[in-house]
């Protein structure tokens, strides 16, 4: 197996699962599954959500803290965040949108009678200012063991700014950082590659009790999110390419196609950045502009996970007979925007982010298992709509820098 890349081996252990889940359907060894395969499956998530604090917490640290400077970072800065925050908050939306399109027409199914339905007791409504309140955190490790995310974001971005306001007194914490933010992402590659485990384990326990239907569903929701992406890196990046850098939405496309086919097929947005720069400054980006907003996008403008964790908790949440209110889908759309941010960028990353997204707003984690077996389907489209992004802001940004910089000269 070793010889197997991950995703050859996600794909085995896909097929191998499907197979022994419709013998056991047709055996009527659905109860063999539940008992004895499906707890391989619950190691797995468990597993996840044992990682997802420490990886939101450092990795958010050290991505501000890796900015150094708010001056060094300049408008460039400003603008690069700016762009990212608004692109993901409509990917969210357009996620949300189509997801709840499909479950309206009733595509996605409800499971809830053989799955058990999700107990989410709906708190009252307390006005704007009190959730705001509700962000910052009175106690950081109540935070941390209820796993409230939002306050653990926010503690993220209190410390990282504190680290950089200290300067130079913060450099054993910044190397501390740095050296913890190292062992959680070995520890998150270690988990991600269990995924053949849970991949098997939850595909088996899934078909064994609900028959080959629910492959049909998830069929489904792939193309729920795919649709989502097309819209978004056609109704956004290629109309911000054009109205920003004066760039047909054909030529642009046409420019990063490269790089869009090589973050499908490698999961990698941290890996395309190579050819991602070549893609942007063959397309007028100004290199100095390149060199900054690509790294910070594979870090940081996760569009396509934020499209992913929208789409898969509408289906998650059918699926355990939850129908979320307005006030769960902004939740969701501010979580899975902030999510988006501390997101790293390798392969897999987003489905750990998923798991914090179905805790924001009460959906057992175990659930998740319904969508894993399928995460790299997701994780080739979504990686390919990041990189997109990243490149059409680069070229945004060199054209709004250099309007300013005329507008200085003039």
């Amino acid at each position: 197996m070793k010889k197997l890349t991950l995703p050859v081996q996600i794909l085995i252990a896909l097929v191998a699962g499907v197979a022994l889940g419709l013998v056991l359907a047709l055996a009527g060894g659905a109860d063999i599954a539940t008992k004895y395969i499906k707890p391989f499956g619950d190691i797995f998530v468990n597993l996840l959500k044992f990682i997802v604090v420490p990886v939101v917490l450092f990795s958010m640290i050290q991505g501000i803290v890796s900015m150094e400077s708010m001056r060094k970072v300049g408008s460039i800065g400003i603008k690069t965040v700016a762009y990212f925050l608004c692109t993901t908050a409509i990917a969210c939306v357009i996620g949300l949108v189509m997801a709840n399109v499909f479950n309206g027409a009733g595509l996605f199914p409800d499971l809830s009678s053989e799955l058990g339905s999700a107990e989410y007791e709906a708190k009252e409504f307390g006005g704007f200012m009190k959730t705001i309140v509700g962000f910052f955190p009175s106690n950081q490790w109540d935070a941390f063991l209820n796993a409230n995310m939002l306050q653990v974001i926010v503690i993220s971005l209190l410390f990282g700014g504190s680290i950089i306001a200290a300067g130079e007194k913060a450099k054993m914490v910044r190397n501390l950082v740095d050296s913890i933010y190292s062992v959680i992402e070995q520890l998150m590659s270690f988990i991600i590659h269990l995924s053949p485990i849970g991949v098997f384990a939850y595909m088996t326990w899934v078909v064994s009790t609900q028959g080959a239907a629910i492959l049909g569903s998830l069929a489904l929701v792939i193309l729920c999110a795919y649709i989502a992406y097309a819209i978004h890196a056609i109704a956004v990046y290629s109309t911000a390419a054009r109205v920003f850098g004066k760039i047909s939405p054909l030529k642009f496309f046409k420019g990063a196609f490269a790089a869009m086919m090589f973050a499908f097929t490698s999961t990698s947005s941290a890996a395309t950045l190579p050819v991602s720069k070549e893609c942007a400054d063959g397309m007028g980006a100004n290199p100095e502009v390149s060199s900054f907003v690509l790294p910070l996008g594979a870090t940081i403008n996760m569009d396509g996970t934020a499209i992913y964790q929208c789409v898969a908790t509408v289906f998650i949440a059918s699926c355990c007979g939850m129908n979320l209110t307005i006030g769960q889908m902004i939740t969701v759309v501010v979580t899975a925007t902030l999510a988006s941010i501390g997101t790293a960028g390798v392969s897999g990353a987003g489905m750990i982010m998923l798991a914090m997204v179905l805790e924001a707003i009460g959906i057992p984690v175990a659930y998740i298992g319904l969508i894993v077996a399928v995460d790299r389907l997701f994780d080739m489209g979504r990686t390919c709509l990041n990189v997109t992004g990243d490149i059409s802001c680069s070229i945004c940004v060199t054209n709004w820098e250099a309007k300013k910089e005329a507008k200085k000269a003039a």
